[in-house]
């Protein structure tokens, strides 16, 4: 909790919304698999276009929101009980999209000592926006056609196998150290279909999801978060909170992800108690010093309004 925010709560309400929760922890990680699940046996059973396009939305979605669950356990606060929280944030949301908790974890609480600021390792994440809206789009072409993905994936490779200094079996070892439980969680994933009688659905409706779709929500995510903010030096108006229906929660902002500002000046709030926390600073007129947009479309705007005569200047 950030000093500024000192005072805005009571006790009781801090106390409320910090309270930790197994239950609710385990039911984030079992409803987004559930949801997963469900969505590829509905492609298996009536595999059609329709089928197919609202398998890689909805799949992408979840993929995305395993990562804001990761997010979670990374700070500890996913649940109540240390190791399940530890288990659930590594071996079910992190190793399976390919992220290492373990490594996010320090990388990310950097983040949070210094948002914005140029010590911010996500700095780069945030700091080329505005950017024009054919720049933009060209963005969102190389993630919805798996450019990124590849992108990425190859550079994690490549620095999981290390150097070509190092002898064979020590690159092997690093491979392991680095790469292994990734290969593991994935591996499980398609040995659990194959044995199911649907091998393909793990390149369909996993990979296919995550190297598109997840992409782009994971970009409009990082945009929504952090970019264009109207003082990088102000903790209320360094990160945005953007307001969400039914819809975007279900394919663009699982589990809280959009309450930004809000994790910012509480990050030891979970994930289930963001709704509440949000509507106890509106409550207290909080929200007039907050950074909130009204959807996503409105974070787009904002993001993509630099102007190609700028540019061309």
């Amino acid at each position: 909790m950030l000093k500024e925010a000192t005072g805005i709560l009571s006790d009781d309400e801090l106390a409320q919304v910090r309270a930790r929760s197994d239950l609710w922890g385990l039911w984030g990680v079992v409803s987004c698999w559930g949801m997963i699940f469900g969505t590829m046996a509905i492609f298996a059973i009536w595999p059609n276009p329709l089928t197919f396009l609202l398998g890689i939305v909805i799949i992408g979605g979840r993929q995305l929101g395993l990562a804001v669950l990761m997010h979670d356990a990374s700070h500890g606060i996913m649940c109540k009980t240390r190791w399940l929280n530890d288990f659930l944030g590594i071996w079910l949301c992190g190793n399976p999209t390919g992220v290492s908790m373990e490594g996010y974890r320090p990388y990310h609480l950097k983040h949070h000592l210094h948002t914005q600021q140029a010590e911010d390792p996500d700095l780069i994440l945030s700091a080329a926006f505005p950017i024009t809206r054919k720049s933009l789009h060209r963005k969102i072409i190389r993630d919805l056609t798996g450019q990124t993905f590849w992108k990425q994936r190859k550079a994690q490779v490549l620095n999981g196998i290390g150097g070509e200094e190092l002898q064979l079996a020590k690159r092997v070892d690093y491979a392991r150290t680095r790469l292994g439980s990734y290969l593991f969680m994935n591996a499980l994933l398609f040995s659990g279909l194959t044995l199911a009688g649907h091998w393909y659905l793990y390149f369909v409706m996993w990979i296919l999801p995550l190297a598109t779709w997840n992409m782009m929500i994971t970009r409009i995510r990082n945009m929504a978060e952090h970019a264009v903010m109207p003082d990088n030096n102000d903790p209320f108006r360094s990160a945005r909170t953007t307001l969400t229906n039914p819809l975007t929660r279900l394919l663009i902002a699982p589990y809280g992800v959009n309450y930004h500002v809000e994790h910012h000046l509480f990050m030891w709030v979970p994930w289930y108690r963001l709704a509440k926390l949000h509507r106890i600073l509106i409550a207290k007129g909080v929200g007039t010093r907050m950074e909130i947009q009204p959807g996503y479309g409105a974070v787009i705007e904002l993001a993509a309004s630099e102007s190609e005569a700028t540019v061309a200047a």
